[in-house]
């Protein structure tokens, strides 16, 4: 239960998280090291340097799509998570899911939520095609960079 004295603090928590997830998704390169604090009101986000140099300046996140590299597999790309969290094929339990086998997804299209850190981050898809897999199950959890679905670029099809 929530006392009028704690209610600021969590007010506080909370708009600290939403900037946490906010600045950790808005790069390429995930974060080595979150922390937040309450008391005081701070946030520290640490980044590796990534292999190769300084990290180039952030901005919007861009949807994630893999490929292969090398192998030849009719030219399917992968649609990843650009982030740690719960994956979900539907906005809630009981509802039908965001894409499913079979269907034509256009560029920009939610296909899948990803929960970090109780924010709901959509994941959509950067080009028109057809969905041929869904690889993870429904409230996974998954890894930066993990292949969600298989795509059949509309190009292709």
């Amino acid at each position: 239960m929530t006392t009028p004295a704690s209610a600021p603090a969590e007010q506080v928590l909370s708009a600290l998280r939403e900037h946490a997830v906010a600045l950790a998704t808005a790069t390429a390169h995930p974060p080595s090291r979150v922390r937040i604090t309450s008391g005081d009101a701070s946030i520290e986000i640490d980044w590796d340097e990534p292999a190769g140099g300084a990290a180039a300046p952030a901005g919007p996140p861009a949807p994630a799509v893999i490929d292969d590299g090398g192998v030849d597999d009719g030219g399917v790309e992968k649609i990843a998570a650009s982030t740690v969290g719960v994956f979900y094929h539907a906005p809630e339990p009981g509802a039908p899911p965001f894409a499913a086998v079979g269907d034509d997804v256009s560029a920009g299209q939610q296909v899948g939520i990803i929960e970090a850190m109780k924010l709901m981050i959509p994941v959509t898809a950067d080009r028109a095609g057809k969905v041929l897999e869904v690889l993870v199950a429904d409230a996974t959890a998954v890894e930066y960079g993990q292949p969600l679905l298989a795509l059949l670029p509309a190009e292709i099809a």
